[in-house]
């Protein structure tokens, strides 16, 4: 009998069908799996991110509460709250007691990446430990189509620290008599009695150093503590009176006292001799004192256009303020200024010499000085 060409196509037909149904029930299974790898690799690498962003807003919110209420329950508080507003999953992220760790931020060099140490006395740091495992609070997150792939969660783990370097600081200035003098070269501009040159005196160029100081704390993104503290001698002079030393304004978050009170000092003769530690003595009770913030680094910028010829020497009293933890950065304004002493200063505490030759240079350090506080880091 004979196969018409017909019957024969139709075979032939057949045959290609069945051989595309065995290579479509081959390959269907690594399509799926290949289809799932994909989406399951995209879904985890979203979760991460969606762990890492809440997991960073905890450490900063804890980080930004320690700072300003120095309280590390409100702190934890915060952490927890922050981290709910995020979503993890399609679930809000939670964390307990013990993924919130406070402790101390330190570069061992500068320049350095900044290491945590749990616990301490001077907290500055917050660590917190975002997660969704199967011990968390969340659970694991489930992975689509699971079942293909032989696995069914995964479960990422997300740490972040944040420090909040802030800084009480004490601005502590020299109003002896050599402050009414010309910035360079000797004499007096105006009468020996009356205020200081607001544009040729030294007391004038540091009028407008410390308003610039102030003006560059305000454009931080920390809220700062500074107070204002001046120094001399003892003595009568020009008809009036004056201390060896005055807290001129105790530590504020608003500057406008430590404006007003260089604004009254300049609107009348600065005068006395120079004993500088009665000035840093004054600058420790003031970051020792009551208004001073418990977990905030202290630090004085303490100004002199001269040479100590009154009190203790001047290292010593910085060595006590390195004993309460203080850095001691100085600032030498006239080329009649003691610079070996206040290096000396300056290094007992850790801290750095500045030198000004005139009246821009010395506004200019100033802005610097304080434009380089420390912010906020997340790691």
């Amino acid at each position: 009998m004979r196969i018409s060409n017909s019957s024969r196509r139709m075979q032939r037909s057949a045959g290609r069908a069945g051989a595309m149904l065995v290579l479509i029930a081959v390959t269907l299974p690594i399509i799926v799996i290949m289809a799932a790898f994909a989406l399951n690799v995209a879904w985890m690498q979203l979760v991460r991110t969606e762990l890492r962003t809440a997991t960073d807003a905890s450490s900063r919110a804890a980080a930004k509460t320690l700072s300003l209420q120095q309280d590390v329950t409100a702190a934890r508080a915060e952490a927890k709250v922050a981290a709910r507003r995020n979503q993890v999953a399609n679930a809000p992220l939670r964390v307990r007691n013990r993924e919130i760790e406070f402790g101390m931020s330190r570069q061992p060099s500068p320049g350095s990446r900044f290491v945590f140490t749990p616990g301490g006395a001077a907290l500055n740091s917050v660590r917190v430990t975002g997660n969704r495992t199967a011990t968390s609070r969340g659970g694991p997150v489930d992975l689509f189509l699971g079942g293909v792939l032989g696995v069914n969660t995964f479960e990422p783990i997300i740490t972040a620290t944040s420090t909040q370097l802030d800084r009480d600081i004490c601005l502590v200035v020299d109003r002896s008599g050599s402050m009414m003098r010309n910035v360079v070269g000797g004499g007096t501009p105006g009468p020996n009695c009356g205020p200081p040159n607001p544009l040729l005196s030294r007391f004038g160029g540091l009028n407008t150093a410390v308003a610039g100081f102030v003006d560059e704390l305000e454009q931080t993104p920390q809220e700062e503590q500074c107070a204002l503290v001046s120094y001399s001698s003892n003595g009568s002079e020009c008809g009036i009176t004056f201390t060896t030393s005055d807290i001129n304004s105790d530590l504020v978050y608003n500057y406008q006292p430590i404006r007003d009170e260089m604004n009254r000092l300049s609107s009348r003769p600065v005068k006395g001799f120079t004993n500088i530690s009665a000035g840093i003595d004054n600058g420790v009770r003031v970051l020792t004192g009551a208004r001073a913030r418990p977990f905030a680094l202290r630090s004085i910028v303490l100004l002199t256009d001269g040479i100590q010829n009154r009190g203790r020497e001047a290292v010593l009293a910085a060595n006590d303020a390195a004993a309460q933890n203080i850095v001691i950065n100085t600032v030498t304004f006239s080329d009649e200024a003691d610079f070996a002493r206040m290096r000396a200063v300056a290094n007992a505490t850790g801290g750095k010499h500045y030198h000004a030759p005139d009246a821009a240079a010395l506004e200019a350090i100033f802005r610097e000085i304080a434009s380089t506080l420390p912010v906020l880091i997340t790691d």
